[in-house]
């Protein structure tokens, strides 16, 4: 702007935001000094009045997102440019697909010029609970209608130049349970001096208390606004990222293909993490042989990222009608790895129901964001013998405090024996003893381990500032200026009666979460208010549309929040049977086979329980056969001669964006007037 035309100051007044998702725009008002006016010198006036200017597109990129829910993780119409719906269709269109014979995946590679491509995906379970209530169909039948779209011959594949569809999908639930039991470790690793089993050496130690870095949002926020946070997070890739980097390291060698060649698509409840896909640690740079010579551009572990609502906007574009698709499992090809390939996917274990051959999913107890502090705690609890879990709300829903607490009585008892005589007492003095004991300290708990679990950006804003460092005082000789903890009661019941009130240094492990309510309130999935399309496609087609009258987003979250968590538990075996051979005709005889064969499986594998040995017995907690996940991701580490750091655990960094300074910022201004008028800065 011309100084003729006057000095011009922007006034920005921020749109209100709601934790359920509703952002108002902002409304900008200027104030403009006019040098003819004397008198006035400054006019307030509206952008309406003003003449029409021509000023350049702003330009911004994934790199300067604050993940402040006003932009991108909260308006539909917003979409990254390279990860959306259309890329996934031009993608498709752009390159065949490879065929996945051993034999003949290179030939094929070298006569298609090296434009041919593997397709694979990932499907989170929230996703599949928006999908599942929005059309009223089951988890389960939900989750067969994304892999009929992405992988069926009535979906993506039935249009396109090369008829493409996508050769695996993947529940992202496999590497779920690996975060986990890696999750587990990390902690124990930073309370090691109390933990019965040493955590392996490839665990890298973060500082206590333990902040999960699943959630991208999240991450961004602490990475350009709270540094002072970097080193309390988890260095845990999330589930998305370690599917990506399995997938492209194992089938690259596998089938001898560059990394970029395998293409894979990630479907996520959250805007945010395409975010996470466009990180420069979730390349193959950080894990690929360091043998090759000629350096090449990096490949993402994740191509693409699209949520639940852009799902639809896919099928709709490709001209499928998504309730119309088969509510059945389609048949996908062995994985080229005989130990991942039933990690991957349990429906390929023979002699099981389909229906039995679904992994385990969590409690409602775990949250809808994954279970990182249910397994945490769950864990704990099986190590501390006596152990009661004590749970207190915060201020919100969104905050809670978890403690495992031990009566005293417990810890004493290790001083008595079963036989008194051994001690040297009387037989009648050493239970008046224990009794006493038991008696005193009725009222007397030790605290084993404290954790709390943080959702939404208010809650975290609150979280980051107990987590600021003891800032020092600037006369000499002043001590640092530091919050004094709470008194350490022994008793739990009496220690806080709210979440959080004591010193947040004392937790071990804190669950962190952008969005209210947890992942099932992303901003990627089904809103209440576009149910309405959803339903006049599915009329006439099976799909529950009846009229339940108006419905707030608190109340469908609670129904996303019911069919994640049912995980088709309701559904029975008839269910299953009813929708055999809707799909693939494949299916009918493979079932019947298996079915076929269940006795004799059955007791191949009963014989092969009752040869296990002590040591070689499953180790489960949660649920999750803890062996069997420490065995796989090793054999996936020796398989592919990468190491288990580069594989599973990537890094955090500060980030300083340069959006909205100029070359000389108004803190530097402020600092360069401070120091002419001797303020010692």
């Amino acid at each position: 702007m011309s100084e003729k035309d006057g000095d011009k100051i922007s006034i920005i007044a921020e749109g209100k935001h709601s934790d359920l998702g509703s952002v108002t725009s902002p409304y900008f008002l200027d104030v403009w000094r006019n040098p003819a006016a004397a008198a006035n010198p400054y006019e307030v006036t509206t952008e309406d009045k003003l003449p029409a200017q021509d000023h350049a597109p702003a330009q911004i990129s994934l790199t300067d997102c604050l993940a402040c829910s006003g932009c991108v993780t909260s308006a539909e119409a917003v979409l990254v440019s390279l990860q959306s719906h259309s890329e996934v269709l031009n993608t498709l269109d752009s390159h065949p697909s490879l065929p996945i014979q051993h034999d003949n995946v290179t030939e094929h590679m070298e006569n298609s010029g090296g434009e041919g491509k593997i397709f694979v995906a990932s499907v989170s379970p929230q996703v599949r609970a928006s999908i599942a209530t929005t059309y009223g169909v089951s988890e389960l039948k939900a989750g067969w209608m994304i892999d009929q779209l992405l992988g069926g011959p009535s979906g993506l594949a039935s249009g396109g130049i090369h008829r493409n569809g996508f050769t695996w999908i993947v529940d992202t639930n496999a590497l779920r349970e690996a975060c986990l039991v890696l999750g587990a470790d990390e902690v124990a690793k930073s309370i090691s001096s109390s933990f019965l089993n040493t955590p392996p050496e490839s665990i890298p130690a973060s500082k206590k208390p333990i902040l999960t870095s699943a959630c991208p949002g999240w991450i961004c926020y602490a990475e350009k606004t709270h540094p002072h946070v970097l080193p309390h997070l988890s260095r845990l890739k999330s589930p998305q990222a370690l599917t990506g980097i399995l997938l492209k390291t194992i089938l690259s060698q596998r089938f001898h293909i560059r990394p970029d060649q395998i293409w894979h698509l990630a479907v996520m409840p959250c805007f945010d993490k395409k975010l996470e896909a466009s990180r420069e640690e979730l390349t193959d740079v950080y894990w690929r042989p360091s043998s090759l010579q000629e350096p090449t551009p990096p490949v993402r572990d994740v191509d693409c990222v699209i949520t639940a609502r852009e799902l639809l906007m896919l099928a709709d574009t490709r001209g499928v009608s998504f309730p119309s698709l088969p509510q059945a499992p389609i048949c996908t090809p062995s994985f080229p790895d005989p130990i991942l390939d039933p990690f991957l996917f349990p429906q390929h274990l023979p002699g099981l129901h389909p229906q039995k051959r679904r992994r385990r999913y969590q409690e409602p107890a775990a949250g809808p964001s994954g279970g990182y502090l249910h397994h945490v705690l769950q864990t704990q609890l099986a190590q501390s013998p006596g152990g009661k879990l004590n749970t207190i709300r915060g201020r919100n829903a969104d905050v809670v405090e978890y403690t495992i607490t031990r009566p005293l009585a417990h810890r004493n008892r290790s001083h008595y024996v079963s036989d008194p005589q051994q001690q040297g007492q009387p037989l009648n003095e050493a239970p008046v003893a224990l009794e006493n004991e038991n008696k005193h300290d009725k009222e007397e708990e030790e605290i084993l381990f404290r954790a709390a679990r943080y959702y939404g950006f208010r809650n975290i804003q609150n979280l980051v500032r107990k987590l600021k460092p003891p800032r020092p005082r600037r006369l000499p000789g002043a001590s640092t200026i530091t919050s004094k903890p709470a008194p350490r009661s022994s008793n739990a019941a009496k220690t806080t009666n709210s979440a959080t009130a004591g010193n947040i240094n004392e937790y071990s492990y804190i669950e962190v979460m952008a969005c209210p309510g947890g992942c099932t309130n992303g901003g990627g999935q089904i809103k209440v208010d576009d149910v309405g399309l959803g339903e006049r496609q599915g009329k006439g087609k099976g799909v529950d549309t009846t009229d339940k009258g108006p419905m707030t987003q608190k109340e469908w979250l609670e129904k996303v929040d019911e069919a994640y968590f049912s995980m088709s538990s309701s559904d029975s075996a008839s269910s299953v049977s009813e929708s055999e051979g809707d799909g693939n005709g494949d299916m009918d005889m493979d079932m019947d086979m298996d079915r076929d064969a269940d006795g004799d499986i059955d007791m191949a594998m009963d014989r092969d329980a009752d040869a296990k040995t002590t040591d070689e017995e499953e180790e489960v907690v949660n649920g999750i056969d803890i062996r069997n996940v420490r065995a796989v991701l090793k054999h996936w580490s020796q398989s592919t001669g990468i190491d288990m750091q580069k594989l599973c655990f990537t890094a955090f960094r500060e980030v300083k964006s340069d959006v909205g300074k100029g070359a000389n910022g108004e803190k530097d201004r402020v600092v360069e007037l401070a120091g002419r008028i001797g303020g010692g800065w």
